[in-house]
């Protein structure tokens, strides 16, 4: 699980902003407006907290502390989209833009939010209350924005094994999976005396087909296309081809 702080700041509300994320001191990211809220602030925060994670299958939980936000997400977002973005009395909702692409942020990600009272000495959220305040205050100095690092974490992955080759095809006919063809010439698979060829149960001892199989051996997955997505995140993220990062995980 990661876990992070998200935080907002804004100087005069409205005023030069920030927005900071924070996961530890070599993990951590921000950023902001010369004119923002302190609302606008907190939703930019966990939305782009999402977005240096989305190449993870990691759950996340979020340590906020903005109420406005955890009730955004966990509560009003769903009846707001049911409205057309709505509010019971049907006036706009307010930060419109920031709601809508953090709902696209959060869709398949398995996350969950934690309350935390601020500016109570609690370690993360005040190391990401400083930095998102760093940035509001640079842009009322007109100083260099303290950005961070960004996201340095990264997947938990095996080193990979010798190369081969694959091939990513996607069926233009049909959006909804992608064919990820694998290439692992040279190994030596340990084969079951019955296994699946082509869809016909073939005699893995018998020596012709031991023989026939022995140069070449293919793998076909059919994977949605999110999952194609995330797969080629992760292989981004680890620097290595997805070619390196399946056999990695033989």
């Amino acid at each position: 699980m990661i876990i992070a702080a998200a935080d907002g700041s804004a100087l005069g509300n409205p005023g030069p902003a920030g927005w900071a994320w924070y996961v530890d001191d070599d993990c951590w990211a921000a950023g902001g407006w010369k004119h923002a809220t302190n609302n606008q602030g907190e939703l930019k925060a966990v939305l782009e907290l999402f977005r240096a994670t989305a190449h993870l299958d990691d759950d996340l939980l979020v340590l906020c502390d903005s109420q406005y936000v955890i009730n955004s997400v966990t509560k009003w977002m769903r009846g707001w989209k049911a409205k057309g973005w709505r509010k019971g009395d049907g006036k706009p909702v307010m930060n419109l833009e920031l709601l809508k692409e953090l709902d696209v942020a959060l869709a398949g990600r398995r996350y969950r939010f934690e309350w935390v009272k601020g500016h109570a000495n609690h370690p993360l959220n005040e190391a990401a209350d400083s930095r998102a305040r760093a940035v509001a205050e640079a842009y009322q100095r007109g100083t260099a924005i303290p950005s961070g690092p960004g996201w340095t974490g990264a997947p938990n992955v095996s080193a990979p094994m010798p190369a081969g080759d694959a091939d990513v095809n996607v069926d233009d006919g049909d959006e909804s999976h992608v064919d990820v063809h694998v290439d692992v010439s040279g190994r030596a698979p340990v084969q079951p005396s019955l296994f699946s060829f082509d869809g016909e149960d073939v005699d893995g001892d018998d020596p012709d087909v031991a023989a026939e199989l022995d140069g070449l051996h293919s793998i076909t997955l059919a994977l949605s296309a999110d999952e194609h997505d995330r797969l080629v995140r992760r292989a981004r993220a680890t620097g290595v081809s997805v070619d390196e990062l399946l056999r990695s995980l033989i």
